[in-house]
């Protein structure tokens, strides 16, 4: 529901002057897979990267996210659509800056992924499946949160007692078991530089 008696502000400096300055395309990189897939390590192996190629990039987790903006929201199912309605609204924000933007999220319904991508600009959304089975997610288990959810300590659990909508054409099939962390990374930063949203040589010249 929207707020009563607000006016939008138009800004003097526009999405795409700012865009230009840092000689890039905004994106949304936006992380999907199950707990312990490694959404996490891979977007922040991503986003060293293109700090180390001179790209102006954010990292939004969501474990971070959860400490503070989504710090009242559970896991059920409502509460997992209102975290990444909310959290899709932070990152067009971030875009309007100008940014590359990386969410690394569970984001496990393909009806909010959706949602989130309707927001942007056409191109801008670029779905990342990091495809890990779970029987390696399991045994990974880094929060010992399979686990709790296999003895009923965790409820609504991805992949376990809660949904998890695997994506159908993600632009970015990234295989966790099959690749070190740093052959993902550049195969995520290979995508963003083969379909222009960021330039090695110009970001460099900068």
């Amino acid at each position: 529901m929207k707020t009563e008696n607000t006016v939008w502000h138009n800004q003097q400096i526009s999405k795409e002057q700012r865009a230009n300055l840092k000689q890039q395309k905004p994106a949304l990189l936006w992380y999907t897979g199950l707990s312990g897939s490694g959404k996490s390590t891979v977007a922040n192996a991503v986003d060293a990267l293109l700090f180390k190629l001179g790209c102006h990039s954010y990292l939004l987790d969501g474990d971070n996210v959860r400490h503070g903006l989504n710090g009242d929201l559970g896991f059920s199912d409502e509460a997992r659509v209102e975290n990444i309605r909310r959290i899709s609204e932070v990152a067009k924000l971030f875009l309007d800056a100008g940014l590359v933007v990386s969410t690394a999220f569970i984001s496990p319904f393909a009806s909010d992924r959706a949602q989130a991508k309707e927001k942007l600009e056409a191109g801008e959304f670029i779905e990342v499946y990091i495809d890990t089975p779970i029987s390696v997610c399991e045994s990974r288990d880094p929060k010992g949160l399979y686990k709790k959810a296999r003895a009923g300590e965790i409820k609504d659990f991805t992949g376990i007692d809660s949904t998890y909508d695997v994506p159908e054409n993600p632009q970015i099939h990234v295989k966790t078991d099959e690749k070190s962390v740093e052959e993902c990374a550049e195969q995520i930063v290979g995508y963003l530089m083969a379909k222009g949203f960021i330039n090695e040589a110009s970001l460099q010249s900068a």
